[in-house]
């Protein structure tokens, strides 16, 4: 069976964040037309281009991040109380990801889903051991893998929850593709975060410093570090990996998460220089 690190510049790593396809402000709410128009782009973006290959992650949104604040749950898990509450956490993430692959098998595609709970191991909240040995194979099958922000165990903190950006930066390492697609509501990373009139077309590790007090965190319920963590770990991302691109954008105005999947750059880039 051929490897996809024998051929990774056909593959493509493409998140849907949690405010793009819940509405993060209320609890378990899905933007189901949102969801639904996001998965006939991705449809008709490989009907386009058929060598496109892709892993999709996708956040947990208001689902799994206000269980997950209420437990305390990536700090860690010990106590029975909170073991419930992982429990809980799952249940919320699992449920957000059988719509979006729901959505996704409507459009047509053979989306099948990966829950990292079940093959992930960490190490005080980082990825210690993932067997990738199916994720592989269902590409190399031409299957649509779908992975997403969950609750993980983890040797020191007993339990924790790593982000779809977590999961990403580990298949980045591996598998090296050449693009990371990071699609959410704001249209790329803002320069004047709340006042939203300037987006900062390029971050690179030479001007990241100059424009980290510009950043935020998140306007809503995020467990998981909001804007300003998703840049840093990016940049460090660029650095490990110089040839991959990332991009910031929004995927909330129609077409332009097919224009982006076709090869276009929109928002905000992060590369190395």
């Amino acid at each position: 069976m051929n490897s996809i690190s024998d051929n990774s510049q056909s593959l493509t790593l493409l998140k849907l964040g949690g405010s793009l396809i819940t509405d993060k402000s209320r609890p378990r709410t899905l933007r189901q037309e949102t969801l639904l128009r996001i998965a006939d782009e991705i449809a008709s973006a490989l009907q386009q281009r058929p060598s496109l290959r892709l892993i999709i992650g996708h956040g947990a949104g208001s689902y799994g991040h206000v269980s997950a604040q209420q437990h305390g749950t990536r700090q860690g898990v010990h106590t029975p109380d909170q073991w419930h509450g992982f429990a809980e956490v799952w249940w919320d993430a699992a449920t957000l990801n059988r719509l979006v692959t729901e959505a996704l098998i409507e459009a047509g595609l053979p989306a099948i889903a990966l829950p990292p709970s079940a093959s992930v191991i960490a190490r005080d909240g980082e990825v210690a051991r993932w067997d990738l040995g199916q994720l592989e194979a269902a590409l190399v099958a031409g299957l649509l893998p779908i992975i997403y922000g969950d609750v993980i165990f983890d040797i020191q903190r007993g339990g924790t929850i790593l982000s779809t950006e977590d999961l990403f930066a580990h298949l980045a390492r591996k598998f090296q593709p050449k693009r990371l697609l990071l699609a959410g509501i704001e249209p790329g990373v803002w320069k004047d975060f709340p006042n939203r009139s300037q987006i900062i077309p390029i971050i690179t590790p030479a001007n990241h410093e100059e424009i980290l007090p510009a950043l935020s965190g998140s306007a809503a319920t995020d467990v998981t570090g909001g804007m300003k963590s998703k840049v840093e770990q990016c940049v460090a991302l660029t650095r490990a990996i110089p040839e991959l691109e990332i991009l910031i954008f929004s995927g909330d105005k129609p077409g332009q998460l097919q224009e982006v999947l076709l090869g276009s750059h929109k928002g905000t880039v992060i590369r190395s220089q």
